[in-house]
Parts: C-alpha cells; structure tokens; sequence
C-alpha cells in the first residue's frame, strides 16, 4: 500500500536566496493555495509571490517519502518585464539585474509589485496568475 500527499510550498523574497515555507494541501489548486499565501509572512515581513506544488509518496518498503511529482512555478503580485526592457531603462540600480540576465540569458523575468522588491527569471513552463 502506497501513502501520498500533497504540499504547497510558498516563496518569498529573503536576504540571498528565497524563505520557504510548506504546507499539506488537499490537492494541486491554485485557487486554494492563493488564499492560503494571505496568511504567510516570513522574517522581516516578507510575502509570498509564488509557490510550488509537490506530491509525496511513500511504499510500505520506502524508510521515508519522495517526492514523486512537482508543478512548475506559480507566481501572482509580480509584473513580467523582458530583457529588452530592463537593458532599455538602463537603471543604475539594475546593473546586476541587467548583467545576470544577459550572462545567463535570461530573456523575461518576473518583479514583485508589493512588499520586497525582487526579480526571478521566468521559465517557460513557469504560470503567472
């Protein structure tokens, strides 16, 4: 007999790399999970701005669970910008923005709108709500 369940996990900007935080979720529901981030705050008040659905199993023989599934990344509050944009404005503050998305070729990435300010590269297979 194999036990599964499902986890959402919440990201949101931190000082070097992103602050987690995961919680059981009936099922991979965006809807649900959005009303879910309202009540999120990590250290120094930072909120979500996207999370991520796992599913876990484990077999009576497994010693601990896997994860045996992962959604793409779901983001909500962000504004997506393109890498013409950003090299466009030329801001001084972005020099490092700019200079990652070109080292990296990173073409479309996601900035927050409230709380923190933060930008992620956007995937292709990533969903923005």
């Amino acid at each position: 007999m194999s036990v599964l369940q499902h986890f959402v996990t919440f990201y949101s900007p931190g000082t070097f790399v992103a602050e987690e935080t995961t919680k059981p979720i009936d099922a991979w529901d965006a809807g649900v999970a959005l009303a879910m981030a309202k009540d999120i705050t990590e250290r120094y008040n930072a909120t979500p701005y996207g999370f991520k659905f796992t599913t876990r199993t484990r077999a009576d023989a497994d010693l601990d669970s896997k994860v045996s599934a992962t959604s793409p990344m779901h983001y909500f509050g962000v504004k997506v910008e393109h890498a013409a944009e950003v090299i466009a404005r030329n801001l001084p503050n972005e020099t490092i923005l700019r200079d990652n998305m070109r080292i990296n070729g990173w073409n479309r990435i996601v900035t927050t709108t409230q709380g923190w300010k933060c930008s992620i590269p956007l995937m292709d297979d990533d969903v923005v709500l």
